[in-house]
């Protein structure tokens, strides 16, 4: 049995986007796939990792447990769209400040949990930071410096006449 593919658009990283799409697709393999968006690792495939972490809405998602369709006439943000060299987000830049990172490979679901709590939470405690990444696995264990990343960024963007770092639409990177 072959599954014909359907339209499918929603609006990825601010920009309005089209596409054809199997029915059984996964929003993960459409973002690598035809978008080329590849900072949303495919690390499990269960949903246990936090590779993958998107945003939907501004909520955090496993990107490669969920249905593409899902993301029907809906906003998704990646990495890629919260800021790039020239213009780090509040976020990435406390990160490479406190060496939240290792390998790499978990960063981006980090990240973008990481927005979505500085989003709904302008000072979360270390308790809540535990909470909000728990379910983001890290290999390497920097778990610790990703607490102190997101504290930094938390007060980075509390602080007079700082930006607030992204909108709640766009997720606020270049080119947004």
């Amino acid at each position: 049995m072959t599954s014909q593919r359907q339209p499918l658009s929603f609006t990825l990283n601010g920009r309005r986007v089209e596409l054809s799409a199997a029915p059984s697709a996964m929003l993960l393999d459409v973002l690598r796939g035809e978008f080329g968006l590849t900072a949303a690792k495919d690390g499990c495939r269960k949903g246990d990792c936090g590779a993958c972490t998107v945003l939907l809405d501004g909520q955090p998602v496993a990107s490669c447990i969920l249905p593409a369709f899902k993301a029907m006439d809906r906003n998704v943000v990646t990495v890629e769209g919260l800021g790039g060299p020239e213009a780090l987000h509040p976020i990435q830049a406390a990160f490479i400040e406190h060496s939240a990172f290792e390998c790499g490979f978990c960063t981006p679901g980090m990240l973008m949990v990481a927005k979505a709590l500085l989003d709904r939470e302008a000072d979360p405690t270390d308790d809540g930071i535990r909470l909000a990444i728990s379910g983001n696995l890290c290999r390497c264990g920097s778990y610790n410096r990703v607490v102190r990343a997101i504290k930094a960024a938390a007060a980075a963007r509390r602080a007079p006449g700082a930006a607030a770092g992204a909108s709640p639409a766009t997720g606020g990177g270049a080119g947004a």
